[in-house]
C-alpha cells in the first residue's frame, strides 16, 4: 500500500513538472534550445546544412538560383536553424562587398529602440516631445504631444506623409491625431534621435555597442539626403534575422526584450493590420500600402507562409523570418523590374520559387 501511495505521489510530482514545463515562457525555452546554431563573432565559419539534408526538392534550385540572377540580385542566403542551407552571390558582388538595406534597415531601429526600452532610457508610451522638446513637428503643440515613440514605431503619428523625405520640423505637418492614420513614413528616424539623447551618444555608437557588435554584424550607417541608411554585407542582414527569428536571443544573451518582439511582430494598431512595429506581417486579413490610404482585402504575400513576417526595403531588399520553417531568407540587391518603395510583385514571384525548392 505504501508502495503505491508513493507511486501515486510520484506521478502527481511528475505531472505538475509536466504542467510547470509546458508554462515556461518562450523565452526561456529559446535559452536552452541547443538546436539552433550562432555563428562566431568575427569570424568567416558558419556551418551549413545541405538542402538533401532536409529533403528539399533540390531540382529547382538551379531554377531559382538563374531567377535570382535574372532579377538582378546580389546577395541570397537562406538559413534554417541558424546554418547556411544557401548562399549565392551574383551579377559583380560577392561576399565581402556590400548593400543598402533601404527601409529593410527600419528594422534595426526596432530592435534598438527595444533595447533602450530595456535599459530604461525611454518608454514606448512616452510622447516624442518628451525627449526631443516642443517644435518637433509644425503641428499645433496639442496635437504633437499626442505622438508616442509607438506612433513613430507603428507609422501611425499623424503627420503629413506627402512632403518628401526631409523631417524637419516645417515637412513634418499636421495631417490626423495620432493613432487615427497609418502612414509609411520616414519621420521613423526621429527614434533614432530620441535613443542619441536619452544615451548621451551618438545613435551610430549606441546601435554599435548594443547591436551590431554583440552578434558580429559588420556595416554602417551612412546619411543619404537625411536620413541614415544601412549598408552591409549579406551575412550581416543574415545575423540580424536569426537574432530575431531567436526572439532577441543570441546564444545565451537575450539582447533585445522577446516580450517587445513579440508586440513589434504582430498587428500594432487597428488601422493596417499588415504592419507591426517597422515591421511587415503576413497572413493577416488585410493590409496597406506606402503612399496609399486604400485598405486591400487578403495577405500581403498569398503565396508565402501565413506566419512570415519580413523587412521589406526599396527596390527589394528582403529580410524574410518564418518561425513555422526554421528560416531566415535573405535577398540583396538591385530592383527586380521597376523601382519600388517595399511590397512589389517580386515578392509573390520569388515564393513560387522558394516554393518550388521547399518539400
Amino acid at each position: 500500500m505504501k508502495q503505491l501511495s508513493l507511486f501515486v505521489f510520484t506521478l502527481l510530482i511528475l505531472g505538475n513538472f509536466s504542467c510547470s514545463t509546458d508554462s515556461i515562457s518562450k523565452e526561456e525555452e529559446q535559452i536552452t534550445d541547443e538546436d539552433v546554431y550562432f555563428p562566431p563573432l568575427q569570424s568567416t565559419i558558419w556551418e551549413t546544412k545541405s538542402p538533401e539534408e532536409l529533403h528539399w526538392n533540390t531540382d529547382k534550385l538551379p531554377q531559382l538560383l538563374s531567377y535570382l540572377e535574372e532579377t538582378n540580385t546580389k546577395g541570397f542566403i537562406i538559413l534554417n536553424q541558424g546554418k547556411i542551407v544557401v548562399e549565392q552571390y551574383m551579377n559583380a558582388h560577392d561576399s565581402s562587398k556590400v548593400w543598402y538595406w533601404a527601409s529593410a534597415g527600419k528594422t534595426l531601429t526596432t530592435a534598438t529602440t527595444g533595447i533602450a526600452q530595456k535599459e530604461g532610457l525611454l518608454a514606448i508610451s512616452d510622447k516624442v516631445s518628451d525627449y526631443l522638446g516642443t517644435g518637433w513637428t509644425s503641428s499645433p503643440l496639442a496635437k504633437e504631444n499626442l505622438i508616442t515613440i509607438e506612433n513613430l514605431l507603428q507609422m501611425d503619428s499623424g503627420l503629413s506623409d506627402t512632403n518628401g523625405d526631409n523631417v524637419s520640423p516645417d515637412n513634418l505637418e499636421y495631417m490626423a491625431d495620432a493613432g487615427t492614420r497609418w502612414a509609411y513614413h520616414n519621420v521613423y528616424v526621429k527614434l533614432q534621435d530620441v535613443i542619441a539623447t536619452t544615451s548621451n551618444t551618438t545613435y551610430k555608437e549606441y546601435f554599435n555597442t548594443k547591436l551590431r557588435d554583440k552578434i558580429g554584424m559588420s556595416g554602417t550607417w551612412i546619411d543619404v539626403s537625411d536620413l541614415n541608411v544601412y549598408w552591409s554585407d549579406t551575412r550581416s542582414m543574415a545575423r540580424f534575422g536569426l537574432l530575431i527569428s531567436e526572439n532577441g536571443r543570441w546564444e545565451n544573451t537575450q539582447i533585445i526584450p522577446s516580450t517587445f518582439l513579440n508586440a513589434a511582430t504582430n498587428t500594432s494598431q487597428n488601422i493596417n493590420e499588415a504592419y507591426g512595429y517597422l515591421w511587415w506581417l503576413n497572413g493577416k486579413s488585410s493590409y496597406h500600402l506606402p503612399q496609399s490610404q486604400d485598405t486591400f482585402d487578403g495577405s500581403l504575400i498569398p503565396n508565402a507562409p501565413t506566419d512570415m513576417y519580413a523587412a521589406l526595403g526599396k527596390n527589394d531588399q528582403k529580410l524574410y523570418i518564418i518561425p513555422s520553417k526554421d528560416l531566415v531568407i535573405i535577398r540583396m540587391g538591385d530592383s527586380a523590374e521597376e523601382e519600388n518603395f517595399a511590397l512589389s510583385s517580386y515578392d509573390t514571384n520569388l515564393w513560387d520559387k522558394i516554393n518550388d525548392l521547399l518539400p
